[in-house]
């Protein structure tokens, strides 16, 4: 999933150098709810392997 989210950061970074700026808003948009999915579900992973100990 973190992957996806560079993906579409890149995708974000390169439309918005050429000036597509819907374009640029909307993918980083996505990355950033692709991230922070990442974030939570990296946290719930974590907490939850600390409780089975």
């Amino acid at each position: 999933m973190l992957h996806y989210a560079v993906v579409f950061l890149v995708i974000a970074l390169i439309a918005a150098l050429f000036g597509f700026g819907g374009i640029a808003a909307g993918a980083v948009g996505i990355a950033k709810i692709l991230f922070f999915l990442f974030l939570i579900m990296a946290v719930v992973s974590f907490v939850l392997s600390l409780m089975k100990r």
